[in-house]
C-alpha cells in the first residue's frame, strides 16, 4: 500500500482525515515530505494499495494504513535475495571515467564534498534497473520483489545521477519498507546518512546544493512517476521547454484545471479565483483589522487590496483593475505576491489564464496557462514551455505593495478590497506565522548566506538586466528618515505603508517582495542593497 491515492480523497472520511493532517502541519509541527504548500490544500500523500489505482473511490476499510496485501510484503528471505540480486546486477565499473564537481566553500561546509560523477551515458545494468523501477511496470502500478531489486541495484550502481529518480519516487512512496529501501540506496549513492523523518527533503537539499547533473533521459522516467500521482499533468511534462526538471517536485496537491470564470466550481486543488468579488472600505472594515496584512495594487489610479489571508487560500487571482487584465500569483512558500499584465501578449495569442499546477520548483509555485498548458516562470513571468514559449510570451509586472489594511486605506480611501467570501471560510489564515514560521518546508538546497533565508527583499532588474534586491526593512527605515534609496535609476519610494520601485520620472518599475532564499536562487548573481557587511 504505497501509492498516493488521489481518488479516495473524494470521499468525505478521507477528506476529513487529510484536512486533519494539514491542520497539524499548519500548527507549527515539524514538516514532513507530505507537507502541503497551502493550508487549504487537500493533501494527496496518503498511502494506497495497487488495487486502489482505479477511477473508483475506496471504501473506508481500504483506506487503512496496514492494508498492504500479502504479495506486497517482503519477507526476510526475499529481502536478502533482493540484495544479492542487486549486487550482481549493478557493479560499478572501476575503469569508468569520473568527474569531480566544483562547489563553493559554503556548500562544502554545509553539505560536505559531493560524490564523483560518471561521464557519459548510463551503463546497461543501471539503465535496465531504471526501466524496471520507473518504466511500464510503474505505470501499471506493478509493485513486487523486482521493485526492491531495482532500487538496491541503483544504490549499488555508483552513479549518483540516478539519485534524482530515487528522490522523485521517494516523494510519492508512502509504504515504510519502500521508503526505507529508497533512502538506503540514496545514502549508498551519495555517502550521506539522511534524516529518517525527512529523507526526501534532506536528499534533495544535497542534490541541489551539489548541483548533481540529471541522468540521461531524466524527464522520460520522472514523468512516469508524476503521472501515477496526477494524470492531468501529462500536458505539462514535455521535453520542449526551458525547465530544469531536477528542481520540479510535487507540492502535495493536485492541478487546478478549471476553465476560465468557472472558479466557483469546487476542485480538489488550490482554488484560483477569476474575477473575484470586491467591496469598498466600509465593508472591508467589518472583517479586516487595521493591522491585517494586505497586498496593495494601483493601476491607472484604481486601487485594490488583496488580503494576504485570502491569497493564502487562493494563491492565484485573474482580475481586471484600472481597465487592465491582470493575474496575481501568490507563493506562500517564498513570500512572493506578484501582479502580471495578461493583456500585453503577441498578436493572435489569447489572454493567459493562470492556474496553480500543484508542482513546485525550489519551493516556488509552478504556474501555468490553463488554455494552452504552457508553464510560466513565476518569478520572471516568462513562458518556459508550450505554445506560449513558442510565441515568446513574457508578462510585464506591476508593483505590489505589502502593507497593512489601515495604512493602505488611509492613503487610498477609494480602494476596493476582496470580499470576505473569497476566503472560503478562512479569513484568518496566517501561514507565514504558523506553518512557515520556522523556515521553508520544502527543499531549497544551498542559500546565499548574505541574508537569512526568509528576509523580505524587494527584487527587480536594472535597465541593463542585472538583478538587485533591496532589504525591505532597511529601505523603509531609510525612507522614513528622509534618506534616498536609489541605485542605477531605480528609486524606492514609500506607498501606502510599504515600498515600491519607480524610475527617475516616477514610473512604476514592477518590483515585488519575496523571501531572500527565493530571490537569490532565481537570481544567483543578484546584487544587494545595502551591501552585506
Amino acid at each position: 500500500m504505497w501509492w498516493t491515492d488521489l481518488v479516495q480523497l473524494r470521499t468525505l472520511p478521507a477528506l476529513l482525515f487529510a484536512l486533519a493532517l494539514i491542520a497539524s502541519a499548519c500548527g507549527g509541527s515539524d514538516p514532513t515530505p507530505s507537507a502541503s504548500d497551502s493550508a487549504d490544500e487537500t493533501s494527496a500523500d496518503e498511502s494506497m494499495s495497487d488495487e486502489a489505482m482505479s477511477d473508483e473511490a475506496m471504501s473506508d476499510e481500504e483506506m487503512s494504513d496496514d492494508a498492504m496485501s500479502d504479495d506486497e510484503a517482503m519477507s526476510d528471505d526475499s529481502d536478502d535475495a533482493a540484495m544479492a540480486d542487486a549486487e550482481s546486477v549493478s557493479t560499478p565499473d572501476p575503469n569508468r571515467e569520473m568527474q569531480a564537481l566544483d562547489v563553493p566553500d559554503t556548500v562544502l561546509e554545509a553539505f560536505g564534498a559531493p560524490p564523483l560523477i560518471p561521464v557519459g551515458d548510463l551503463d546497461d545494468a543501471t539503465r535496465t534497473s531504471v526501466d524496471t523501477l520507473l518504466g511500464q511496470r510503474l505505470l501499471d502500478r506493478q509493485f513486487d520483489d523486482e521493485t526492491f531489486v531495482a532500487i538496491r541495484a541503483l544504490g549499488a550502481s555508483g552513479d549518483p545521477r540516478v539519485a534524482w529518480w530515487l528522490t522523485d519516487l521517494l516523494r510519492v512512496a508512502r509504504d515504510p519498507d519502500l521508503a526505507a529501501s529508497i533512502s538506503g540506496s540514496l545514502s549508498q549513492l551519495l555517502g550521506v546518512g539522511f534524516d529518517p523523518f525527512d529523507a526526501w527533503g534532506d536528499a534533495v537539499d544535497h542534490l541541489i546544493a551539489w548541483d548533481i547533473p540529471a541522468p540521461p533521459d531524466y524527464l522520460t522516467y520522472k514523468r512516469n512517476v508524476y503521472l501515477v500521482v496526477e494524470s492531468r499533468w501529462d500536458q505539462l511534462f514535455v521535453e520542449e521547454s526551458e525547465i530544469d526538471w531536477r528542481m520540479v517536485s510535487w507540492g502535495g496537491v493536485l492541478i487546478d484545471d478549471r476553465e476560465y470564470d468557472t472558479t466557483d466550481e469546487p476542485c480538489n486543488c488550490i482554488p484560483a479565483s477569476d474575477n473575484p468579488e470586491t467591496t469598498g472600505v466600509a465593508e472591508g472594515d467589518e472583517w479586516l483589522d487595521d493591522d491585517t496584512i494586505v497586498f496593495g495594487v494601483v493601476i491607472n489610479d484604481e486601487a485594490r487590496a488583496y488580503p494576504r489571508s485570502i491569497m493564502e487560500v487562493r494563491e492565484m487571482v485573474n482580475d481586471t483593475l484600472g481597465g487592465r487584465d491582470i493575474a496575481m500569483p501568490y507563493c506562500t512558500l517564498c513570500g512572493s505576491a506578484q501582479v502580471y499584465f495578461t493583456d500585453e501578449v503577441p498578436e493572435g495569442v489569447e489572454r493567459p489564464i493562470l492556474r496553480t499546477s500543484g508542482l513546485l520548483t525550489r519551493s516556488n509555485k509552478v504556474m501555468y496557462d490553463v488554455r494552452t498548458f504552457s508553464i510560466f516562470d513565476t518569478f520572471l513571468g516568462q513562458a518556459v514551455s508550450g505554445p506560449l514559449l513558442e510565441a515568446g510570451v513574457e508578462l510585464r509586472q506591476n508593483s505590489v505593495i505589502t502593507t497593512t489594511w489601515g495604512q493602505w486605506k488611509a492613503e487610498h480611501p477609494d480602494t476596493t478590497v476582496l470580499h470576505i467570501a473569497e476566503a472560503l471560510g478562512r479569513p484568518d489564515s496566517d501561514l507565514r506565522n504558523t506553518r512557515d514560521a520556522n523556515g521553508p518546508i520544502f527543499p531549497i538546497g544551498d542559500v546565499d548566506p548574505r541574508l537569512s533565508v526568509q528576509e523580505d527583499v524587494l527584487g527587480l532588474l536594472t535597465e541593463a538586466g542585472d538583478p538587485i534586491a533591496f532589504r525591505v526593512s532597511t529601505a523603509i527605515e531609510a525612507l522614513e528618515n528622509g534618506e534616498t534609496v536609489s541605485v542605477e535609476g531605480i528609486n524606492l519610494v514609500l506607498d501606502g505603508g510599504g515600498v515600491k520601485a519607480v524610475d527617475d520620472d516616477g514610473n512604476d518599475l514592477g518590483g515585488h517582495q519575496a523571501f531572500w532564499f527565493a530571490w537569490s536562487q532565481f537570481h544567483a548573481d543578484t546584487s544587494l542593497w545595502p551591501d552585506s557587511e
